[in-house]
């Protein structure tokens, strides 16, 4: 499925953050450019106001963590979250977001109520794509890209779960938070951001009636 620019023209007066301290931001900035949405580049708190949506991008979530945190963007977002802004994590994104990550104290957001293992299908080399389907999405599968993927190990009953790859959990949602532990970005299917896009819309909706 390729992009398109489709999208509705109010979600194209959206502006959509890309927190861009390390990483493929680049990829998921494309993307949404790709679907029509502007962005903005967020290194600091002060580029969070005005945002309809923040997506925290695949990388080294530790060192995405460490400076987030020493550039006070950490608690800025956890407290936009907590006015509904929907946030999307992918691969190190959704680390950050997990409430519990196994077997290390580094810095996250705790947005999301899973726990979650980092580099759980093994190094680099073990890297792989897989097709994985979800009533979500339609008929047609999805393509995931999984490098150094983490893994969802437990999650609570408000966690939605959008995909399943061999029995776990892939695609999650709660609330105005997603995460997935692939890279959609580096695909040519747009239709998870394009859903958490929707999501986008209806808080926006919401505020306005």
């Amino acid at each position: 499925m390729q992009q398109g620019t489709d999208f509705p023209t109010s979600l194209r007066t959206h502006l959509i953050g890309v927190v861009s301290f390390q990483g493929d931001f680049q990829r998921h900035i494309s993307m949404l450019h790709g679907l029509g949405v502007e962005t903005r580049e967020v290194r600091d708190p002060a580029d969070l106001p005005g945002l309809h949506g923040v997506v925290l991008p695949g990388g080294e979530s530790t060192t995405i963590g460490m400076l987030m945190e020493r550039y006070g963007v950490t608690e800025a977002l956890k407290a936009r979250a907590a006015e509904g802004l929907p946030v999307f994590g992918t691969c190190a994104g959704l680390i950050l977001l997990a409430h519990d990550i196994l077997n290390s104290t580094q810095p996250r957001l705790g947005l999301l109520p899973v726990s979650v293992e980092r580099n759980a299908y093994g190094r680099q080399v073990e890297s792989f794509e897989a097709s994985f389907s979800s009533p979500v999405f339609g008929e047609t599968a999805l393509e995931g890209v999984f490098i150094r993927a983490p893994r969802i190990r437990t999650w609570s009953s408000e966690v939605e779960l959008l995909a399943i790859l061999d029995e776990e959990p892939i695609l999650v949602r709660s609330g105005a938070i997603l995460g997935a532990t692939f890279h959609p970005e580096l695909t040519q299917d747009t239709r998870i951001h394009r859903y958490f896009l929707d999501m986008v819309q209806a808080v926006q909706a919401k505020k306005r009636s």
